[in-house]
C-alpha cells in the first residue's frame, strides 16, 4: 500500500510519516482504533472528528482571512500538510475556491512568491543543472508520475517573466487536475524550469526563490529543454506534458518540435482554444447561426490567439468551409493594427492570418471596416475594449459576442457591466477571470468564466486513460464540442456560454471519454478499449477519503 518507510514494529508507515506526510495525515480524523494502533495516543487532541467536520473548521477559517493573498496561503498549507482534505474542500466548494486556487489570486500569489513561500512543492530543475536533469527527476518521491505540468516562468498569465516565482502556476494547475478531473494527486508532478530571468526587480530581490541571472537562449536554451524532455520520457515514461506559460517565441516551436514525440500540450496554446471555441459554439446557440458564417476578430496575437484562431479555421473547415475560406474569417489586431499581408516582417505564426486588406491603425477601425461578429481579447492589455468598442460591437450586432480573455482580472480588456450597459444587456459575455452578476434591465447577467479549467483536466484524465502516446488535435476539437454540449439551455438564458463550475467534475468526465474515444478511434491508445469509455473513466477518478490504517 505505502511507497514510504514503514515503521518496522507496527508495519504501518511511523508516527512522524503518519502526522506529517500530507497524504497520510488525517489530523483529528483518526480513529480510537488507529490511535492505539500506531501510537498516537496522545500526540492529537482527544475528541475524533469526522472529515466532514473538519471541513466545516477549514470553512470557518477561511471565510475569516481578509484577503485573497491570505485565503491562498491558508489552502496551500492546508495541501501541505492534510492532503485528503485539502481536496475535499476544494471539491465541495470549487466555485468559491477556483478564484483564489487558479486565477486571478494566483497571479498574486507568483508576483509574491518569493514573500509568502512556506514549504517546497513540486521540483525546480535550473540550467546549472544540465547534465544531470535526469538525476534531479529521480529525487521526486512517487514513481507513477502521469501528469507534469511544466513551465520556465517567461510569461506568466499577463504579468510577464516571473522566472521560479511562476511556481505556483503549475501547483495551481495541478490541484484543478485532481479536483476536476479527479486525477489522483501522486499522479500529479509540478516543474519549474528555472533558466534565469530578465525581471530586474526579481534580480535585485533578496527574497526571490531562484537564480537571479539573466535567462539563458539560444542552443543553450534549447540544449537544456531537450535534456529536460528526453529525462521525462526516461524517468516518467508514462507522463503527459503539460506546457504552461512560456513566451510566444518559444512555446510555438516547443509543442511542433515535441509534439510528436511524446504526449503533450500547450495549455496556452491549445486548452485556451477548446474553451474559447466551446464558449463561440454555446453562443451561437443563443443567437441561431453557424460558425462558419462568423467573423471573429482578435484583439492580440500571441500564442493564445493564434492557438483559438488555428482551432476555429479547423472547425470552420469541419462546416464545409475551405482552407483559405476559413482563414479569412479570422482576422488579429496587434500593438501595430490590424495584421495585413501587406505588411512587412509578420512573425511566422501571424503570416496565416494576414489577408489582403487596407491597414487599420487599431482596434476600433478594424471592427467598423471588418464588422465582426465575435470579438476576443487576448492582449493583456487592460480595458482596451473602450466604450466606443463596445457600442460599435453593439450596433454592428443584435447580439454581439464579447470574450475579453485576459488573466488576471487587472488585464482585463474589459469588465462585464462594461460590456453589458455598452451593448444594453445583448452581449453574450465571457471572461479569463470571474466577475460578478450584473443586474440590467431588471435582469440578471450571470457573466461566463471561459476558463481553461473546463478543458485541460478532463483531457489530461482522457489521454492518461486510454494511455495515449500522443495529443491530437482532433481531441481539442471534441473537447470543445463536448463541453458545449454541456451547458445547459438555462445556462444560456442566464448569458452564461458554460456549465457552472460547480457541475466541472462531471463535465471533466464527459470531456475525458470524447477524448479517449478519439484516442481510440485514430490508434493512439496502448491501453485495450473498455466497453464504457464514460464507465470506465468514472471509475478511475480520484475521490479525497481518508485511508484506514486498521
Amino acid at each position: 500500500m505505502f511507497r514510504k518507510k514503514h515503521s518496522h514494529a507496527t508495519g504501518f508507515p511511523s508516527r512522524a510519516e503518519l502526522l506529517h506526510d500530507p497524504s497520510l495525515n488525517k489530523g483529528t480524523a483518526f480513529t480510537e482504533a488507529e490511535r492505539d494502533a500506531l501510537g498516537l495516543r496522545g500526540l492529537l487532541p482527544p475528541r475524533v472528528f469526522s472529515q466532514d467536520q473538519q471541513v466545516t473548521r477549514v470553512m470557518g477559517n477561511y471565510r475569516k482571512k481578509p484577503t485573497d493573498i491570505e485565503r491562498y496561503i491558508f489552502l496551500i498549507s492546508l495541501q501541505a500538510r492534510n492532503e485528503a482534505l485539502f481536496y475535499r474542500v476544494l471539491m465541495d466548494h470549487i466555485t468559491e475556491m477556483m478564484p483564489i486556487i487558479y486565477t486571478p489570486t494566483v497571479g498574486e500569489a507568483c508576483l509574491e512568491y518569493g514573500h509568502i513561500f512556506r514549504k517546497p512543492r513540486g521540483l525546480y530543475v535550473t540550467a546549472e543543472d544540465r547534465g544531470h536533469v535526469e538525476d534531479i527527476l529521480w529525487n521526486w518521491l512517487e514513481e507513477d508520475v502521469r501528469i507534469i505540468v511544466v513551465t520556465d516562468g517567461e510569461r506568466i498569465l499577463g504579468l510577464g517573466d516571473l522566472g521560479a516565482a511562476g511556481m505556483g502556476i503549475p501547483v495551481g494547475k495541478l490541484a484543478l487536475y485532481t479536483a476536476c478531473a479527479g486525477i489522483p494527486p501522486a499522479y500529479t508532478l509540478p516543474i519549474t524550469l528555472d533558466v534565469g530571468t530578465n525581471n530586474t526587480a526579481l534580480l535585485g530581490d533578496p527574497l526571490y526563490v531562484g537564480r537571479q541571472h539573466p535567462r539563458i537562449t539560444g542552443p543553450a536554451y534549447d540544449e537544456f529543454i531537450e535534456e529536460f524532455i528526453t529525462a521525462v520520457r526516461e524517468v516518467f515514461p508514462r507522463a503527459l506534458v503539460q506546457f504552461e506559460d512560456f513566451a510566444n517565441h518559444n512555446a510555438f516551436r516547443l509543442l511542433h518540435r515535441y509534439r510528436d514525440k511524446l504526449p503533450c500540450f500547450n495549455d496556452d496554446i491549445q486548452g485556451t482554444a477548446a474553451v474559447t471555441l466551446a464558449g463561440l459554439y454555446s453562443s451561437l446557440r443563443i443567437t441561431g447561426q453557424r460558425l462558419r458564417d462568423q467573423t471573429i476578430l482578435f484583439q492580440g496575437a500571441g500564442e493564445a490567439g493564434i492557438g483559438i484562431g488555428s482551432l476555429i479555421v479547423a472547425a470552420m473547415q469541419s462546416e464545409g468551409l475551405s482552407r483559405d475560406e476559413a482563414y479569412r474569417r479570422v482576422w488579429f489586431v496587434d500593438s501595430k493594427g490590424l495584421v495585413v499581408k501587406s505588411r512587412p516582417n509578420l512573425a511566422e505564426h501571424k503570416r496565416p492570418f494576414a489577408h489582403e486588406h487596407p491597414p487599420a491603425d487599431n482596434l476600433l477601425d478594424a471592427i467598423t471596416a471588418l464588422k465582426p461578429n465575435a470579438l476576443i481579447g487576448v492582449s493583456a492589455s487592460p480595458q482596451s475594449f473602450t466604450a466606443e468598442v463596445i457600442e460599435t460591437m453593439g450596433r454592428i450586432n443584435e447580439r454581439p459576442i464579447i470574450f475579453p480573455l485576459s488573466n488576471p482580472t487587472s488585464k482585463s480588456e474589459c469588465t462585464a457591466e462594461q460590456a453589458y450597459r455598452g451593448t444594453d444587456g445583448r452581449a453574450i459575455f465571457a471572461s479569463g477571470s470571474p466577475f460578478a452578476p450584473v443586474e440590467i434591465n431588471g435582469e440578471t447577467r450571470h457573466p461566463g468564466q471561459s476558463n481553461n479549467a473546463y478543458i485541460f483536466p478532463g483531457l489530461g484524465l482522457g489521454v492518461i486513460a486510454s494511455q495515449a502516446r500522443f495529443v491530437s488535435d482532433t481531441m481539442f476539437f471534441e473537447a470543445a464540442k463536448t463541453l458545449s454540449a454541456q451547458t445547459s439551455s438555462g445556462d444560456l438564458r442566464s448569458g452564461n456560454p458554460f456549465p457552472p463550475l460547480n457541475k466541472i467534475r462531471a463535465v471533466s468526465a464527459q470531456i475525458a471519454a470524447a477524448v479517449a474515444r478519439v484516442a481510440y478511434d485514430e490508434g493512439l491508445a496502448q491501453r485495450p478499449q473498455p466497453k464504457d469509455i464514460l464507465k470506465d473513466i468514472r471509475d478511475k477518478m480520484y475521490t479525497p477519503e481518508y485511508l484506514s490504517y486498521v
